[in-house]
């Protein structure tokens, strides 16, 4: 079973989560596990998560009811392993963003784009819709989300922002404060929208649009001035 499935309980510092049963799954396991994931982010977008069953979740994967608590312990679980699987995918935009050499102008366009790819992703509009929704009934899954997901991204874009800045790239008071509202600039509506129902993969040009026009007005305020 890939490693981006194993949540991290032990950093100092971020939620935990309950672990789930450690099994050990053979190939065709790993394989049912994929489709437990991907028929729970139909149902979860679909019904929400206080309505879904893991019923549903199997009848629509296959498999049984014993394998689905084999390998995520319970709904819960299941969710955490849909997160941990979203967020291993959206880091790698911000991943090509710290090794790019491009001016800002570029890099972080290109890297705009990729976020809104993968913001625009039925899992990740899945994770979001259960993060928001359940956000005051189970804060350890909001939490968890914040410290392993948001935070993690912030730090990257900080990091890339501080080293353009000591380049001469660019001009910041703030690089952390401005990694935050960077990203909330660039995706946050867009977040917004897809868990209201207001925007789907079928507007991802709209989406990128607007990412554009995001990065536009961030980086006229943060270019150097001649």
């Amino acid at each position: 079973m890939p490693n981006r499935h194993r949540p991290e309980h032990t950093t100092p510092g971020k939620p935990c989560l309950p672990p789930r049963p450690a099994v050990e799954l053979q190939r065709r396991g790993e394989l049912r596990v994929e489709k437990f994931l991907d028929a729970a982010t139909e149902v979860f977008n679909e019904k929400g998560y206080q309505a879904a069953r893991l019923s549903d979740i199997v009848k629509r994967a296959g498999g049984s009811m014993a394998t689905l608590y084999r390998a995520f312990g319970d709904k819960v679980g299941l969710v955490h392993a849909l997160m941990e699987r979203s967020i291993h995918s959206f880091g790698l935009s911000l991943d090509a963003l710290a090794q790019s050499t491009l001016p800002p102008s570029e890099a972080l366009q290109e890297a705009a784009s990729v976020m809104v790819d993968e913001i625009l992703t039925p899992s990740r509009i899945a994770c979001h819709r259960v993060v928001i929704s359940e956000g005051m009934r189970q804060p350890e899954l909001r939490d968890w989300f914040q410290a392993h997901g948001v935070a993690p991204m912030e730090a990257l874009l900080s990091r890339y922002f501080r080293r353009e800045m000591e380049a001469g790239r660019l001009c910041l008071e703030d690089p952390e404060g401005s990694a935050h509202l960077f990203y909330m600039m660039v995706i946050g509506g867009t977040i917004l929208r897809t868990v209201n129902g207001r925007m789907t993969h079928q507007d991802l040009c709209k989406a990128k649009e607007s990412a554009a026009l995001a990065v536009r007005l961030f980086l006229s305020g943060a270019l150097p001035r001649r």
